[in-house]
């Protein structure tokens, strides 16, 4: 239903007889051609109209890009939501940010180490290690193998938390047959292994050491082992920790109450006794509304963060990877920060990813041994690359499926075949509104984007029906009015003569009136700017 083509939004649904079962329920930031768009999250109509055979929605880890559709779907759909301990504090704090509450009886705590029976299945977990702790995967027991949906992960196995993805169990299921494989695709183009996060910990001490003036480090609220690495580095080189952001305040909260995160309270700053603090004892770690890096440090270099302005010898560090998506804005927001005399450090000396690149996909390709794989939680390309590293491992060709939204997979008797697709897609969240900003009124944003708007007031007498005023020329984002007076100044006699023509015929109708000043406005601005602006004729009678 999503994360397939795409980065973030994942959301996997899976059928055995008549249950349901759903795997993550995320959303993805918006595209930069859906403007004003606040969020993205999955269509769901296809659930909402079986909602009595859906047995839970079983969450993988706390990423928004898993979790943050939840608000949204369970206003749909009350089913029980599983997840781990740290997960389901997340999926807490979300719904309070967004305003709702379900009831807690909603909500069931998923011990790893046990199994969940529901419906026609039982379903065994397993822990993954990823950017975010208490991570796990699921494989689901049919009657013709396992379904394992692996989750995001990678083979770390000098873990800063000390938990690992667990080699022993997916083994165990490869030992009893995998059916099918739904496996992490976000480094599949990416040769070798992902490093440990355990070797950041040396370089931010290193990069510490060198510091003359404050740290200040952006990064992901929920990267809770780089945000221990940070605090390890802080308390080594006796430096006091001041907090901007509070998602990240709530998030570090919620992750020392439940033991993921230790830190020495010797070394925590309010923000007001921060600003008395000397600058070379000084560290902050920020993160933006939304828990992301890019906001504070992009702010920072515009001057319009609200907390923080630059100063002599400071040390910036962006704790986070560029993607696809952000990789221009995050290289135009280092850019000037340099420009302005900041020190910026970023990239693998201080992050890296907690996705498994192509040696980790093998690892998992080879525990689990599986007759079929579906490669999701990518774009295309990306996919693509796991399909081939999936045939170098002896899947056969013809088992490797790509799939878009709403594409489905078949299993009868231990054979696959693509069947009929259901409705699926994009809803857009603007605002209170979900699903009501479609391609029309995106089409109408992108317009007035691009060559702006000219808005056409003219008043009729309701009895004479001759023109009493205007007509009116408005312009937004189409020309400088006071450059273009004689442009102006033609489009309103051509007004004048559309609407004395068409009065002279006995034409009144508002609808044929405004569509001739739409026409010949559009042909008159084209020819003389080649520029397509939106044209909104105003119309009123006295």
């Amino acid at each position: 239903m999503g994360g397939v083509g795409e980065i973030g939004n994942n959301m996997t649904v899976i059928e055995v007889e008549n249950d349901i079962y759903i795997i993550d329920a995320g959303l993805m930031h918006p595209h930069e051609d859906m403007l004003g768009v606040d969020t993205v999250i999955p269509d769901v109509s296809y659930l909402v109209e079986r909602s009595d055979q859906i047995k839970g929605i079983y969450l993988t880890h706390g990423h928004q890009a898993n979790i943050g559709g939840l608000p949204y779907l369970l206003r749909k759909l009350r089913v029980p939501v599983y997840g781990t301990r740290f997960t389901l504090a997340l999926v807490w704090e979300s719904l309070r940010r967004v305003g709702v509450s379900f009831p807690k009886d909603l909500f069931r705590i998923v011990n790893p180490d046990k199994r969940i029976k529901t419906g026609h299945c039982v379903i065994d977990c397993f822990r993954t290690y990823h950017s975010v702790p208490d991570s796990i995967g699921y494989a689901i027991q049919t009657a013709q193998g396992y379904i394992v949906h692996t989750g995001d992960y990678k083979f770390d196995f000098t873990p800063v938390g000390g938990v690992r993805t667990d080699v022993s169990k997916i083994s165990e299921f490869g030992d009893k047959g995998v059916l099918c494989l739904l496996s992490d695709s976000k480094r599949a183009e990416l040769p070798g292994k992902t490093p440990s996060d355990s070797i950041i910990g040396d370089k931010l001490n290193h990069i510490f050491y060198s510091a003359e003036g404050r740290v200040i480090v952006t990064i992901h609220a929920t990267n809770i082992y780089r945000i221990q690495q940070f605090f390890d580095a802080c308390d080594r080189h006796n430096r006091k920790v001041a907090i901007d952001g509070k998602y990240l305040e709530r998030v570090i909260s919620i992750a020392t109450r439940e033991g993921f995160l230790k830190i020495p309270q010797h070394i925590l700053l309010n923000w007001e006794k921060s600003l008395k603090c000397p600058v070379q004892e000084l560290a902050i770690l920020s993160s933006g509304s939304d828990g992301d890096p890019l906001t504070p440090m992009s702010n920072l270099a515009d001057h319009i963060h609200k907390k923080l302005r630059l100063k002599e010898n400071d040390l910036i560090i962006y704790a986070a990877s560029q993607t696809p998506s952000n990789e221009k804005a995050v290289t135009n927001a280092i850019d000037r920060l340099m420009s302005q005399g900041a020190r910026v450090v970023f990239g693998k000396d201080v992050h890296v990813s907690g996705h498994g690149s192509e040696e980790d996909i093998k690892l998992m390709l080879q525990l689990t041994r599986p007759k079929y794989v579906i490669p999701i939680d990518g774009e295309f390309k990306m996919m693509k690359a796991h399909q081939e590293i999936a045939e170098s491992m002896g899947v056969q060709p013809s088992h490797v499926f790509l799939l878009d939204k709403g594409d489905v997979v078949e299993f009868s008797n231990g054979a696959a075949r693509s069947s009929d697709s259901v409705p699926a897609g994009h809803l857009l969240v603007d605002g209170l509104g979900v699903g009501d900003v479609g391609n029309i009124v995106l089409r109408d944003r992108r317009l007035l984007s691009q060559d702006g708007t000219v808005i056409v007031v003219v008043t009729l007498g309701r009895r004479t029906k001759r023109i009493l005023a205007g007509p009116e020329i408005i312009t937004r984002g189409f020309v400088y009015v006071r450059e273009s007076e004689d442009l102006l100044d033609q489009a309103n006699h051509i007004v004048s003569n559309v609407l004395s023509k068409s009065l002279t015929k006995h034409v009144s109708e508002w609808s044929s009136l405004k569509s001739g000043i739409r026409d010949s406005l559009s042909r008159y601005f084209f020819d003389k700017t080649k520029r397509r602006p939106m044209i909104l004729p105003i119309i009123m009678e006295f």
